[in-house]
């Protein structure tokens, strides 16, 4: 006549030992960061990457009263520095800034990576995406009367080859929108690739490349100061930040459309409260009025979206940059 109660009694204590064996699992996470934070940026100082790790890296750091450390690991078109990310303890403490480069563009250019864009890397949340902008050194322009994007094309098909273009590295969005440049007006260009922005920009300012594609952020200030002349964005439509600016397809290149991203991802197996815990703070973060203002004065959009909806994000630019490598034939051994 006891049966009952003994198993309702025996049920009870399976629930509660369930509990105590769930409740440190759902707590471990809740006190995250307790120390230091790494993100690894995997292009140089200066660029957009650096840019926007940076901005997060000073608000997080705010926040969590830790210190969130900007590691730039540069080389390899960005597979350097997402390698090493791929293989961190993926316990929250080590953060890749990834880009559309490392994360769309690289499995369609490179034979090998030393990561797995999608099975090595939880995505936390995108932080900006933004336009490329076309921009020529000041004295290469004058020097042969380019004014304008028609300009520019008909002095490409009067000089095949002769013009050399920067881009950020091997299979960067900024070498893509270049080689697509080239396949839909007919014209054709000499690559040199740097590693990063910074190196590039340095030398198509001092004359030693033409031009470059590069993204808006890390040029606005060279542009403003007169030290590179833009002639059009890459993106459907106009920049805010530019407005005079008109698209490469207002300038004559009917359906041209390129753009670049940046965001957060952490190493598979990353605890999804820690994931969400920070994509609620960089989210957070992105809507404080002076960051939102400092990131579109440099031609940003701040951004903040869920995991889910980064993941579809990364889905479709991954489709849509290997539609543009099969245009261009780029592909890099």
């Amino acid at each position: 006549m006891h049966a009952a109660p003994v198993r309702g009694r025996l049920a009870l204590a399976a629930c509660l030992a369930a509990a105590a064996f769930l409740l440190p699992a759902a707590s471990a996470h809740a006190d995250y960061p307790e120390r230091d934070v790494r993100i690894i940026v995997p292009f140089p100082a200066g660029g957009t990457a650096d840019i926007a790790a940076r901005v997060v890296a000073a608000e997080l750091g705010k926040a969590w009263g830790k210190a969130v450390v900007v590691d730039n690991k540069a080389g390899a078109g960005g597979n350097v520095g997402s390698g090493e990310a791929a293989r961190a303890t993926p316990d929250g403490y080590t953060l890749l800034m990834g880009t559309v480069s490392t994360h769309a563009i690289n499995p369609s250019v490179y034979a090998k990576l030393p990561y797995d864009p999608v099975k090595d890397f939880v995505p936390v949340t995108l932080v900006i995406p933004v336009p490329n902008v076309l921009e020529l050194n000041p004295g290469f322009a004058d020097k042969h009367g380019i004014r304008s994007v028609a300009d520019l094309i008909k002095y490409l098909k009067a000089n095949p080859g002769s013009v050399n273009m920067a881009s950020t590295g091997n299979g960067t969005s900024t070498h893509l929108s270049g080689e697509l440049f080239q396949t839909m007006t007919g014209t054709r260009m000499t690559h040199i690739p740097y590693k990063g922005s910074s190196p590039a920009l340095t030398d198509v300012m001092s004359g030693s490349a033409d031009l470059i594609f590069d993204n808006l952020p890390s040029s606005m200030g060279f542009i403003k100061g007169g030290k590179l002349r833009p002639l059009a964005v890459t993106t459907a439509a106009r920049s805010p930040a530019l407005p005079d600016l008109p698209t490469l397809a207002e300038a004559g290149v009917a359906g041209y459309e390129a753009s670049s991203w940046f965001g957060l991802l952490a190493p598979a197996g990353t605890p999804p409260q820690i994931v969400d815990k920070i994509q609620r703070d960089v989210a957070a973060a992105l809507q404080l009025e002076p960051v939102r203002a400092q990131l579109q004065a440099q031609g940003a959009t701040p951004s903040g979206n869920t995991p889910a909806q980064f993941t579809r994000f990364m889905a479709q630019e991954t489709v849509k940059w290997a539609e543009v490598v099969k245009q261009s034939g780029a592909k890099v051994d």
